[in-house]
């Protein structure tokens, strides 16, 4: 189990700028990784209207299961469990909770586990470089006959993380905009989605 505080900024990117970026940092296709997000919550939303999001991270054979909180403008604390092929299978199907650090945080909020349920999953080309005291990432998000790209700078400190990710933007010509977190926008997708079916 691990619980830290994570301090992140995103931006959303066109095709464009993502693919100007992987040149101008010179990505090559075996630096960019594959992971699936598989999110949960119960049918009346409690983990969202926590302003949370629950999630089971796939990496080829790694799993993860991870609560995040947010506790301030740009600031998460994050709980996780590893969790085995198997338990994470379990999970998914609705057999089980195997995460023990999670379930103790969900406790503190009333939100029974039996009531949690996956409502869908996305899955994401990340590429991962370490800029200027913190990491800078690439991602490419697909779900729901939805693409799109993001920049997110992490960093360990606010203040100093929001100016090096403003700088960033400005040297590569990207336009700030408000960015909803992945599981917001995978909401959205889906709620006009349900509308139009």
């Amino acid at each position: 189990m691990s619980q830290q505080l994570e301090i992140e900024f995103k931006n959303l990117l066109t095709k464009q700028q993502y693919e100007q970026l992987l040149k101008d940092f010179q990505i090559r296709d075996n630096a960019i990784h594959r992971q699936t997000n598989h999110y949960f919550d119960t049918p009346l939303h409690a983990i969202r209207n926590l302003k949370s999001g629950l999630r089971i991270r796939q990496i080829d054979n790694y799993y993860e299961c991870t609560l995040k909180e947010k506790s301030a403008e740009h600031e998460h604390l994050e709980t996780t469990d590893v969790l085995t092929a198997e338990q994470a299978k379990k999970m998914l199907d609705g057999k089980g909770f195997f995460a023990p650090e999670v379930a103790k945080r969900l406790a503190v909020y009333n939100v029974h586990l039996d009531a949690l349920e996956v409502f869908g999953s996305l899955t994401t080309d990340r590429v991962e470089i370490p800029y200027k005291d913190g990491l800078l990432v690439f991602d490419h998000s697909f779900y729901l006959q939805c693409d799109d790209y993001e920049v997110e700078y992490e960093s360990n400190d606010v203040i100093k993380g929001n100016a090096i990710f403003d700088v960033f933007l400005q040297q590569y010509g990207i336009k700030k905009q408000v960015t909803d977190k992945k599981i917001a926008r995978f909401m959205k997708a889906l709620q006009a989605h349900k509308k139009q079916s």
